[in-house]
């Protein structure tokens, strides 16, 4: 396997990762709150000052923002139609970030499914 290649999907699963920490500190976040949704003005800007001042929010969006950043060398290191069909790998680790430290419940069609994308992952990158 080429050296660029292998230093691409290093980079994309690095992207994938810091997109699956934003997405865990987001979630923790929002459940931290005990988020209803409402119709009352009062308690929407309350909501939003609650989220505006915990620090899990901002350490999410420093991971998206990192995210993007090394996005952003994938792009200027691959073709746009290989590096999003390999960015699927974020699908995987929110599969297991869920199961394993949400402790979500997972059946066997979402594994199949999560399964599936890893082969077709493999057969972008082998393309």
């Amino acid at each position: 396997m080429k050296e660029g290649l292998l230093l691409v999907l290093f980079l994309i699963a690095l992207t994938s990762l810091c997109d699956t920490i934003n997405q865990l500190f987001l979630k923790s976040t929002i459940d931290s709150l005990n988020f209803t949704p409402t119709f009352n003005i009062v308690k929407i800007f309350k909501f939003i000052f609650q989220l505006l001042i915990t620090p899990r929010l901002w350490l999410g969006f420093v991971f998206s923002l990192i995210s993007l950043c090394i996005w952003l060398v994938v792009l200027s290191k691959a073709d746009l139609n290989f590096a999003f069909s390999a960015d699927s790998m974020h699908y995987i680790f929110i599969a297991l970030a869920s199961r394993f430290v949400l402790k979500e419940k997972m059946g066997f069609n979402r594994w199949l499914g999560t399964g599936l994308i890893v082969v077709g992952i493999i057969f972008v990158s082998l393309s």
